[in-house]
């Protein structure tokens, strides 16, 4: 599977500050380190069709599944959701919640703080926290 749009727009961005982690299949995930990251990732870098995870109430990073073209199983869909658990409040609890919807959308209300968004078409995948490897 070719990935290569996903290298093109991260190097037309580098100002974002992410942990990145691939998982099988060739697909690669971004979470963002801070809120100003996490904006930039979910609302500037996400294509439209890509995943966009957040773990439910309370903080955490934004992470975002890179598909470009591609089509996730259930299985990667889940591996990225239990990376969203683990950059969360909730890494060390045990079966997390979790927001799941493609980035188009997530969007950012007008005017508010950094790493605020409203999110549209979610769905709720369960899931322990953790990351490849």
């Amino acid at each position: 599977m070719e990935h290569g749009d996903f290298a093109v727009r991260t190097a037309v961005r580098p100002e974002i500050k992410a942990w990145e982690y691939e998982l099988p299949g060739g697909f690669k995930v971004l979470a963002g380190k801070t809120d100003a990251d996490n904006d930039r990732l979910s609302i500037k870098l996400a294509g439209a069709n890509d995943y966009w995870f957040h773990v439910k109430g309370m903080p955490g990073s934004h992470v975002v599944l890179f598909v470009d073209g591609g089509d996730p199983d259930k299985q990667t869909l889940e591996a990225a959701a239990a990376i969203a658990a683990y950059h969360s409040k909730a890494r060390g609890g045990g079966t997390t919640p979790v927001s799941m919807t493609l980035a188009q959308y997530v969007t950012k209300p007008r005017g508010a703080k950094p790493g605020t968004v409203q999110i549209r078409k979610e769905k709720t995948v369960k899931v322990r926290p953790g990351i490849p490897g």
